[in-house]
């Protein structure tokens, strides 16, 4: 696993901020890669899973419901980039908080970004995420104490939050399934470590992605066929060739797609531990009706 991840990070170029673990019979986090996970860095859309987790803690204490309405404005959507609250084009209208959070975790809908803050502004979050060990972990405020620039991270807090999440540690069971659920569905990011896997393989697999400028960034788990969380992976990386390439051509989306099935491999091949278990969502597509 390690080596797959050098040669294709060689190939690919440009700087990387990785920590990658495996957890088998043996020490826990054998086969680790470290490569400057302690830098902090821009997370860019990575960081929607701290804005979920910020919201859905909100929910946790009774401070919100999923089934919560909030406004979708003109004012607010986000045009062109990300998501599907742009192509809408019915303004005004409401959603509910779990739609905001399902469109912000699959297809990293940027106007969700901003219907999260309505609820849970910059500073809140910002302290709930101090107050869960995440200093480094962190929205960028703006003039608008409700808006926000998606902010920092390092590779090691993004993943030990994602080792929190599927232990239990960082959100109610509900709100885990809720975040895992999301994360792991067939709409998620697929242009990455899942791209070349079966749809069994990709539920497996719960990632989310981050793009901007010249950055291309995943971090996510993967887990045994049972549904144990196995390895954690989290791959921030910049200064690759093509910037302007947002697709799956990209150098570094081509390294990750190259390492997922040499991942999902090294997985397999362990016994994994059963103490806590997620099972994968079932995929049933539907023909309508």
């Amino acid at each position: 696993m390690g080596e797959k991840y050098r040669s294709e990070r060689a190939k690919a170029g440009g700087n990387w901020y990785s920590y990658i673990t495996i957890s088998g019979p043996g020490p826990t986090g054998q086969g680790v890669v470290m490569e400057n996970i302690d830098t902090v860095v821009e997370a860019y859309s990575v960081n929607k899973i701290a804005v979920a987790t910020a919201v859905l803690d909100k929910v946790d204490r009774g401070l919100l419901t999923l089934d919560r309405r909030v406004d979708v404005t003109a004012a607010i959507v986000v045009p062109g980039g990300d998501g599907i609250f742009s192509l809408d084009n019915a303004y005004p209208s409401s959603v509910t908080l779990g739609h905001v959070l399902a469109a912000l975790l699959t297809v990293s809908d940027d106007t969700a970004v901003r219907l999260c803050g309505l609820v849970c502004p910059a500073a809140e979050l910002n302290q709930i995420l101090v107050d869960k060990g995440f200093p480094n972990t962190q929205v960028e405020p703006v003039a608008n104490p409700n808006r926000f620039y998606l902010g920092t991270s390092t590779a090691r807090e993004t993943h030990r939050m994602l080792q929190a999440l599927v232990s239990g540690a960082l959100l109610s069971s509900a709100s885990t399934n809720f975040m895992l659920t999301a994360l792991r569905s067939p709409i998620a990011f697929t242009d990455g470590i899942r791209r070349t896997m079966s749809s069994d393989g990709r539920a497996r697999i719960a990632t989310k992605a981050g793009w901007f400028a010249d950055a291309r960034h995943e971090a996510g788990i993967i887990f045994s066929a049972a549904g144990a969380p196995v390895l954690t992976y989290v791959m921030f990386s910049d200064g690759q060739a093509d910037p302007d390439n947002f697709g799956s051509t990209h150098p570094a989306v081509q390294a990750r797609a190259a390492m997922g099935p040499t991942f999902l491999a090294a997985v397999d091949a362990i016994s994994a531990p059963t103490r806590i278990v997620h099972p994968a969502p079932t995929y049933r597509p539907s023909n309508g009706g």
